[in-house]
């Protein structure tokens, strides 16, 4: 398992904070803006939020799910099956736009990913970070399970705010995490000017590399995206 620094803030702080500042972005929204585009293709916000309801009670139930297997995954490692493009990828994609539409308002959806999300990071906060747990197929370190649902949470959040501008950004804490999967994945740090959201996007395939970008990352350029 990779060290933490001594100055980092625990897994269960940090998955608190991307709930949090992805909650105060849910709370604000009404049903027309719930029809509005995000970041993920195909996906308007309810679509979006939808699916992290679903990746927030598959923490809560993966947080309840003690494993006495091997761990085969840590919070980098985990999002090596995650790549962008595959039949798993569409299929989730279709799948949460149709049960999206089936909450006639979105206040019902709203509301049941609030209550999920507050239950998770209560589940968190109490689950010992070394404890092992299983989820989809893999048994990973609780704390890096918390990890994985911040990173996802928070790139989230930045698809979810691609048509709301006033929108509240993510927690810093998290996006701290995003970037050190990031380079985990990458297995080198990026040029300290690509500020920790412009990152998130261009690693995960949101945003297209500039050519002095390209330059930057040599041929690790054509490893991008890292996830999606």
């Amino acid at each position: 398992m990779r060290e933490r620094s001594p100055d980092a803030e625990k897994p269960g702080q940090v998955l608190r904070h991307a709930y949090e500042a992805f909650a105060a972005v849910v709370t604000g929204l009404d049903d027309e803006e719930s029809w509005l585009p995000t970041g993920c293709v195909g996906w308007a916000v309810r679509d979006l939020v939808f699916h992290c309801l679903a990746d927030a009670q598959r923490g809560l139930v993966a947080l309840h799910t003690p494993s006495g297997g091997p761990v085969d995954r840590d919070a980098v490692t985990y999002w090596q099956d995650w790549r962008p493009d595959s039949v798993g990828a569409a299929n989730g994609r279709r799948w949460a736009r149709v049960s999206a539409s089936m909450f006639l308002h979105f206040d019902q959806l709203r509301d049941l990913y609030l209550e999920t999300a507050a239950a998770t990071v209560t589940a968190a906060a109490e689950a010992d970070p070394e404890r092992r747990v299983a989820t989809q197929g893999h048994v990973l370190a609780a704390g890096d399970l918390m990890t994985t649902l911040a990173v996802e949470a928070t790139i989230h959040h930045l698809d979810l705010t691609t048509r709301l501008p006033a929108a509240p950004g993510p927690s810093p804490s998290a996006l701290s995490s995003v970037r050190s999967t990031l380079d985990g994945l990458l297995g080198r740090a990026v040029p300290p000017a690509w500020d920790d959201e412009h990152y998130a996007r261009a690693a995960t395939g949101r945003v297209p590399l500039t050519e002095a970008e390209r330059q930057a990352l040599g041929t690790d350029a054509a490893r991008l995206p890292l996830f999606g």
